[in-house]
């Protein structure tokens, strides 16, 4: 009598349509807002723009027109003749210098503040927390006009305006987590062996907090980017000289019946950006809160 035996084979997990789909569609945010990136970075370099110089000839250009010069305006021109496509190439690194400039400085001050309070603890944490009450009291947007109203207009003065209250995010974040890492056993080992407070938070604290971090940084990005196109649209942010998607759109606000494009073109712009910001935060949010 023979005896068959059974033989098992593993089973491996086919990765089906439908995850790859999903993957994909996750991944073109990130895409866009790397061209957004990108095209910020070199594009004024290849394109040559004076904010303060137009031809009154070409003026209200729909887009894809012909200019006196034989050109063709991309997205048509503004009330002064303006391209309008220089502004925007123009505007994004605008944006993207200024988000990035806020997300640096707020982030390395929140963390700072946050850190040593959230593992010092004592009278540390009850004067930073005091601090961020009181600052928590009064709307970010409404401080950032403020400053600005005060000063001179400046990309100084706007960073600075909008960083007063972005580093409470990065603060609160880093503080948690900080007052949670204090208590896990390799970081009472080294405490235990001697190890100063500087080199703990160095070297087993900071690590731990920049995944988490980076994933806010991106929320704070767009929201920084969000608020210099408000402060320019209310004549508060960047001076008349440089170029800023909010002062396009608030120079085409009288003629948005005629030429709808000088505004909505930049708008919807900065809406993909932000849109497509958020969108990856939210992933960068979901990869390392796996890691938690």
């Amino acid at each position: 009598m023979t005896t068959m035996g059974l033989v098992h084979t593993p089973v491996v997990p086919v990765r089906t349509g439908r995850a790859t789909v999903r993957r994909i569609v996750g991944a073109i945010p990130v895409v866009i807002f790397g061209l957004y990136v990108v095209a910020g970075v070199f594009g004024p370099l290849f394109v040559d723009y004076s904010p303060v110089g137009g031809e009154l000839d070409d003026r209200l250009l729909s887009p894809g027109s012909v200019t006196s010069d034989g050109s063709t305006a991309v997205f048509g021109t503004d009330a002064l003749g303006r391209d309008l496509f220089g502004q925007v190439l123009y505007g994004a690194r605008t944006s993207v210098l200024i988000g990035t400039l806020v997300v640096l400085f707020s982030g390395l001050v929140g963390i700072a503040v946050g850190t040593a309070a959230g593992y010092l603890r004592g009278k540390t944490d009850l004067v930073a927390s005091r601090v961020i009450d009181v600052l928590l009291a009064f709307p970010g947007i409404l401080l950032a006009i403020v400053i600005a109203g005060v000063f001179d207009r400046s990309l100084a003065i706007v960073v600075i305006a909008l960083s007063v209250t972005n580093w409470i995010g990065f603060a609160r974040l880093s503080r948690s987590m900080a007052m949670t890492l204090r208590e896990r056993d390799w970081v009472k080992s080294a405490t235990v062996m001697g190890v100063r407070r500087r080199r703990i938070i160095a070297r087993h604290i900071l690590p731990f907090i920049a995944g988490p971090t980076l994933a806010l940084a991106t929320v704070e990005f767009a929201g920084a980017i969000l608020a210099e196109a408000a402060l320019s649209f209310l004549g508060l942010g960047l001076p008349s000289a440089s170029v800023s998607w909010g002062q396009t759109i608030a120079s085409g606000k009288e003629y948005l019946a005629s030429a709808w494009w000088i505004s909505a073109i930049p708008g919807i712009a900065l809406a993909v950006l932000v849109i497509c910001v958020g969108f990856t935060g939210d992933r960068l949010t979901r990869h390392f809160g796996r890691k938690q």
